[in-house]
């Protein structure tokens, strides 16, 4: 699948945003998704994944409480919500695939950026004090 993310922008301390990664290409339902982001000079980072059924979800513990992650089959869209954000959640988030078929424990691996064949190009957020 292709992915491409959408829905960044500049907002300030406190404030909401919501991310989109839409699919094309494959068969969407097919695949485990994940969110991560990179700040400047950072390493990419885990923030959320989601089983393809949807049944599964897992957080960052930066995430938690704050962000859910959600998606739409039908849509062939996964989302982002983000509140409460903070400035260090300052960064380009991308979206991640990986195919259910090729990969027997999703529970254990969706922290990994290795486990994701596929991304998106990003989006940035930033978020001011």
């Amino acid at each position: 699948v292709q992915l491409q993310a959408s829905g960044g922008g500049m907002v300030q301390a406190g404030g909401s945003l919501r991310l989109s990664c839409a699919a094309s290409g494959g068969v969407f339902s097919a695949h485990h998704m994940g969110w991560f982001r990179q700040a400047p000079g950072k390493e990419r980072e885990f923030v959320a994944a989601i089983s393809s059924s949807a049944i599964n979800t897992y957080y960052a513990d930066s995430a938690k409480g704050r962000f859910t992650i959600s998606r739409d089959n039908d849509k062939s869209t996964m989302y982002l919500q983000m509140n409460s954000l903070k400035p260090e959640d300052t960064a380009v988030y991308h979206c991640g695939a990986r195919n259910k078929w090729n990969i027997a424990d999703f529970g254990g691996h969706y922290n990994s950026r290795y486990t994701y064949y596929n991304w998106g190009q990003g989006t940035l957020v930033t978020v001011s004090s």
